[in-house]
């Protein structure tokens, strides 16, 4: 089982650019982009918790667990 991070689909559907939210949650766009490729191995709760607030959704939004071999796909 993997998790993967659907944090771009999210700011699509929101029409937000990943500037703007790093800019409303407090932190840098760099660690947004790391979110957004999934090139992070964990997020504090609390810095999910204020995605979910500026984004107007749930963490299950933003996170899936998938099987690994459908991961990759």
């Amino acid at each position: 089982m993997e998790i993967v991070v659907r944090l771009d689909v999210v700011l699509a559907l929101r029409k937000m650019k990943a500037r703007d939210l790093a800019e409303q949650i407090g932190i840098s766009e760099q660690n947004v982009s790391l979110l957004r490729t999934g090139k992070v191995k964990g997020i504090r709760f609390n810095t999910l918790a204020r995605i979910c607030e500026v984004l107007d959704c749930q963490p299950g939004d933003i996170l899936e667990a998938v099987p690994a071999q459908d991961a990759k796909a």
